[in-house]
């Protein structure tokens, strides 16, 4: 498969992290965050998997059109912190879901999964052109609501299901434009 330009997977520098194309050697780290208990408890992750699955999820996902997903690197360290994905892509309304997983909780409340979040933004409404991004967060999970509210996602409704609290947030492409402004 070949991925359109829009698509391309691009290496983003921010001031504590680096987004970069996944890879192979990224699978060990990759799988010690599929299976964090914290982690998917968060992201309310039933399905278990094996490292082969991981391992071969890692090594396609440079492959793929019409999502992105990214590598979170800390720029101190060097080390492999989690995702940041664009899936989900919509094409009749431009727009896409945003998910991000961090590694565990040694990575938790730093701003790492927070400017990851605002870089994949600015990238997603502005590079990718997308007309908004929209992502689901547990209402049991403040620090990431707060956290994605800090990047300029809003509140658009909530639901329930499985007996868990959802929060749908959306971000819409003339909210990048103020989020860049000087």
């Amino acid at each position: 498969m070949t991925v359109s330009h829009r698509w391309h997977k691009p290496t983003i520098v921010g001031d504590l992290v680096t987004l970069r194309p996944m890879c192979s050697a990224d699978a060990d780290a990759a799988w010690e965050m599929v299976n964090d208990p914290e982690g998917t408890d968060l992201t309310a992750t039933v399905a278990t998997f094996t490292f082969e699955q991981i391992s071969e999820w890692v090594s396609t996902r440079n492959e793929q059109d019409q999502r992105l997903d990214l590598a979170i690197v800390e720029n101190a360290t060097g080390e492999y912190v989690g995702e940041a994905v664009l899936n989900e892509y919509d094409a009749e309304s431009d727009s896409a879901n945003f998910r991000i997983s961090l590694r565990g909780p040694a990575w938790f409340g730093r701003r790492l999964g927070g400017e990851a979040t605002e870089l994949v933004v600015r990238h997603g409404l502005g590079s990718i052109g997308l007309t908004s991004i929209t992502l689901g967060v547990l209402a049991r999970n403040p620090r990431a609501r707060k956290a994605y509210e800090r990047a300029g996602f809003q509140v658009v409704g909530q639901i329930e299901e499985d007996g868990e609290q959802w929060i749908d947030m959306a971000i819409h492409c003339d909210t990048v434009r103020i989020l860049s402004a000087p």
